[in-house]
């Protein structure tokens, strides 16, 4: 059973497979749109993602820094 996703640029089927160059992307030219679109800004992450593990590794770091001085 092959496995198909939506081309992110164009939505166009993408087999989900080793026969797929392009995957997710249906095409060259459909990745080189999407990585044009990241570079010009059109696409962002909104903010940054930190899971409470991330912050308490964070807060961890800056408190072993004040006591080192």
């Amino acid at each position: 059973m092959t496995v198909t996703v939506k081309c992110p640029t164009c939505q166009r089927p993408v087999p989900w497979g080793p026969e797929s160059k392009w995957r997710p992307f249906c095409s060259e030219r459909c990745r080189l749109i999407d990585l044009g679109d990241w570079l010009d800004e059109s696409h962002r992450i909104s903010e940054p993602a930190v899971d409470d593990v991330g912050r308490d590794w964070l807060e961890g770091d800056a408190d072993e820094g004040e006591r080192r001085h």
